[in-house]
């Protein structure tokens, strides 16, 4: 609560709306491109004004050194002007409005000669021979090669300003003209290279916990092919866990429904009437039953589901002798379980040691249900664990169907119902195979389970 007086606590403020990315492409390609253009206008700016400073100066050099010898011809060598004497005017030129701007003067600075245009007064700028720039003259001075004289070529500095700004105004414009066509068109090239990522955008929202297809990867470039393919693994885990989490609910829903009403029977009849052992053993029985389900659903999860398994060595004989430890504890079984390995080393398999135990002691608890007599262990080179029992043994065209869920050899019995299709889930997922025989090799009743797990590669040895 806000203490007394305290001014009310500000709204939250509403976040910004989200640009689209062709917005955001197009904003930068117009500023980048832009700026790009601008500098590039600048610098042909630069480089024009440049080369025509350069053409005028040229062109001055060039009629000072052919104009002298004609000043020199007009003027009249033993009667020039004496200190206070104007110079001479020299005659209008042959065309009409070729007027050249020039002093023809001594070493001294004395103007001699000039044509009606030129100032009388000398130009104020030094007298050597080169160019200079006095007020609004670009001054070329050249010295005759025999007599002392000199001529001072002048040009106007604002017809070169007239003639920069005529060839800039006319390249410049059209470039400037170009930029808002040049926008519309990088917007519209966004827009045209996007639809590829708005398609994709469409795909994935159309996707749900009904449907979870891959995403069409045809026509797209590489960048978003890696992303529709992480996209993809995506959703064939999400696929993956649902399938998982159904096939658990189904089986939950299966497996645990008759234990639990018969635990539920029992219980209630021995609430009902006076409380027989019989009726509690009976209950009990349910219990581990529901139990043994329970577990084994848990095992089907573990198998089903997308967590990585492991990819480490396994020793076979070591994995045999763990799990028929685990069958050793009870004395009955004891009697009838065998374990026989060869003496050779064999091989390592390639493997989830935990995940290949559950499978092992899968084949191993519906033997011994199943069977009545002896059980064996064995361990095949390379890379093989094989589990017989020599009971009744299964019809062979019963062998493909045990392998599906809820599938049981014979009705009075609980085996084969998951067991075997949680061991063909572990070993498909460990790329091996399981192979089912009935009756043996040597044609005696009986049922043999096969492991064939692939065998861990060799690391290639150094030279």
């Amino acid at each position: 609560m806000n203490p007394a007086g305290a001014p009310p606590a500000p709204a939250s403020a509403a976040p910004p709306a989200a640009t689209s990315i062709v917005a955001r492409l197009t904003r930068a390609l117009i500023l980048w491109v832009g700026g790009i253009w601008l500098a590039c206008i600048l610098g042909v700016a630069w480089y024009v004004q440049r080369e025509i400073k350069h053409y005028f100066d040229s062109e001055m050099r060039e009629s000072a050194h052919r104009l002298i010898d004609v000043a020199v011809g007009q003027l009249d060598l033993d009667d020039l002007p004496g200190p206070g004497d104007p110079p001479v005017i020299a005659p209008p030129p042959l065309i009409a409005g070729d007027a050249v701007v020039y002093q023809l003067v001594d070493t001294r600075g004395r103007v001699l000669m000039r044509p009606q245009e030129a100032p009388a007064r000398p130009f104020d700028s030094a007298l050597t021979p080169g160019f200079s720039t006095t007020g609004p003259w670009r001054i070329f001075t050249v010295q005759h090669p025999t007599l002392p004289l000199m001529l001072r070529l002048a040009e106007p500095l604002g017809e070169r300003r007239d003639a920069v700004r005529r060839v800039m105004f006319g390249l410049i414009l059209p470039m400037v003209a170009m930029l808002p066509l040049l926008a519309w068109t990088l917007r519209g090239i966004a827009r045209r290279q996007l639809r590829t990522l708005q398609r994709i955008e469409a795909e994935i929202g159309q996707r749900g916990s009904n449907d979870l297809r891959s995403i069409p990867l045809d026509g797209l470039p590489r960048e978003l092919r890696s992303m529709g393919e992480h996209v993809n693994h995506l959703l064939a885990r999400l696929s993956h866990a649902l399938d998982v989490e159904r096939a658990l609910s189904a089986n939950a829903a299966h497996e645990l429904r008759t234990p639990l009403a018969a635990t539920r029977l029992r219980l209630q009849t021995a609430l009902d009437h006076t409380i027989d052992r019989a009726d509690v053993q009976a209950a009990v029985d349910s219990l581990g039953v529901l139990s043994q389900r329970t577990e084994k659903l848990l095992q089907f999860s573990r198998a089903e589901s997308s967590a990585s398994l492991s990819q480490a060595p396994v020793d076979l004989v070591q994995l045999a002798a763990v799990v028929a430890q685990d069958f050793w504890q009870t004395d009955a079984v004891r009697q009838r379980l065998t374990l026989d390995v060869p003496d050779d080393d064999l091989p390592s398999a390639l493997g989830d040691f935990d995940t290949l135990a559950i499978a092992l002691r899968n084949l191993v608890e519906n033997a011994l249900r199943y069977s009545s007599g002896r059980v064996e262990i064995q361990v095949v080179p390379p890379c093989s664990v094989r589990v017989r029992d020599h009971g009744p043994g299964v019809p062979a065209r019963r062998l493909q169907s045990m392998r599906q869920r809820h599938v049981r050899h014979s009705e009075d019995q609980v085996g084969y119902g998951l067991g075997l299709s949680i061991v063909t889930s572990i070993v498909e997922r460990h790329r091996g195979r399981l192979e089912l025989v009935s009756p043996l090799t040597d044609g005696s009743p009986g049922f043999e389970a096969r492991l064939e797990l692939p065998a861990q590669p060799h690391a290639p040895t150094g030279a």
